[in-house]
């Protein structure tokens, strides 16, 4: 005899599903990356971790349906930020942290960092730089369930050369500088690439980054200096491809950013001085640029504090930072290929959605900045027939914010609704 529901509830046992219960998201605006405008009115049907339908209309629910009231919010694909650093965040210490923590300390701050993340709405980001390739073993706990995050595309350590931005011994006292090596991430030449390359992939990165000029907050001189040959970039990409990498290339110079494109790299992060020669090879190799305009306004503003950076550090925050706006509204303007990555880890964690408002005051409309957040970096990574918008047989990663983000660009930093793979991690509608 199957037993009735007025015997399981005695019981205080739960009702079984429905067969065919789903979660029905009633979305008064509806985003969906695709279109060039947003839909009104829209029911969004998830079941289990997929999107089932996108239809007009708010559903009726059936017994056993699930209804999330979204109706004065705008919905949207999960967003994703194409440059982060997970497991740090920079402070008025961090030169010294590597003397003072140790590979646990890292990793479980950026479970910390990574929740935050997760909680801003972003689902999905590309971290090109981490000590210890903490990111690599953050990014295994998010896929095992262990801890809350967003998908994570990680670089583990970034590829420098001697003296170079990503070199960890810079600034150190020369009798602790040893000699790093292409499995630290430092190389000098062709050899000495294919070598750091062959080391991320046995330590299970997903990408590659290089570090093609001088830095902004590397403790050197020089943050403009091209300081990689091309010949290196090329071997760099070369094995890169072997392996199934794509390139990143931290580029501020002019120079270096131009190598970096003739070698074959995918995305320059930056490009502050990026000059007109730059912009026409980018276009002609279908370059993308991932401005990090949030690591600008960051790096300038506490530039400003005479205690906060290192004496080296100071002036290239101060100079680097407000340039980069300008840059990207010429780069728009120019019809280079833009994705949405903030640096964060420079600034604060969960302050990833300021970029937004970056980019529409640089001059590129409120939806393609949203585009760049989700459908173009799921292209660019090859995930788009799972991720980047909001369509039957993608995965249920939506994010809902209040109002309209096309009229208020600043909503976007107003979270109230996350689910990734069809959980809900963030829920904070009103009442």
């Amino acid at each position: 005899m199957r037993p009735t529901p007025l015997l399981l509830a005695l019981l205080g046992l739960a009702l079984p599903a429905a067969a065919g219960a789903a979660t029905l998201i009633h979305a008064g605006r509806l985003i969906d990356a695709i279109g060039n405008a947003p839909r009104t009115e829209i029911t969004v049907v998830v079941d289990g971790t997929e999107i089932k339908a996108v239809e007009q209309g708010y559903r009726v629910p059936a017994a056993g349906d699930t209804v999330i009231e979204l109706k004065n919010a705008t919905l949207l694909p999960g967003l994703w930020d194409m440059h982060v650093h997970l497991t740090s965040e920079y402070s008025k210490n961090a030169q010294l942290e590597g003397f003072t923590l140790n590979e646990a300390d890292v990793a479980l701050r950026g479970a910390a960092f990574a929740e935050r993340t997760l909680n801003a709405g972003f689902k999905t980001v590309r971290d090109l730089n981490s000590m210890f390739n903490a990111s690599i073993a953050l990014r295994n706990a998010i896929n095992k369930g262990l801890v809350k995050g967003p998908r994570i595309f990680a670089a583990g350590r970034a590829i420098s050369t001697t003296g170079g931005h990503a070199d960890p011994t810079n600034g150190w006292a020369q009798r602790l500088m040893g000699q790093p090596g292409p499995r630290e991430g430092v190389i000098n030449g062709p050899v000495d690439a294919a070598e750091a390359v062959r080391q991320r992939y046995k330590d299970g990165a997903d990408t590659i980054k290089i570090m093609a000029t001088g830095g902004v907050l590397s403790v050197a001189k020089n943050g403009l200096n091209p300081q990689f040959t091309e010949e290196e970039i090329r071997a760099v990409v070369t094995i890169a491809r072997d392996y199934g990498f794509k390139g990143a290339a931290h580029a501020h110079g002019a120079e270096g950013i131009k190598r970096a494109v003739r070698g074959g790299v995918d995305s320059i992060e930056h490009g502050t001085f990026m000059d007109d020669e730059a912009m026409r090879l980018m276009k002609e190799k279908g370059t993308y640029y991932v401005p990090t305009l949030s690591a600008g306004r960051w790096v300038a503003e506490h530039a400003k504090d005479p205690d906060f950076f290192p004496a080296l550090v100071r002036p290239k925050a101060a100079s680097i930072g407000p340039q980069l706006q300008g840059t990207f509204t010429k780069a728009y303007k120019a019809g280079i290929r833009i994705m949405f990555g903030t640096d964060t880890g420079v600034s604060a964690h969960g302050d990833n959605a300021r970029e937004f408002r970056y980019m529409v005051e640089g001059g590129m409309p409120a939806l393609e900045a949203i585009k760049a957040a989700t459908i173009v970096p799921a292209r660019f990574m090859d995930m788009a027939d799972r991720l980047g918008s909001v369509e039957a047989g993608k995965l249920a990663d939506l994010v809902a914010v209040p109002g309209d983000p096309l009229a208020d660009i600043t909503a976007m930093e107003r979270v109230q609704f996350v689910m990734k793979d069809g959980k809900v991690y963030k829920d904070l509608r009103p009442p």
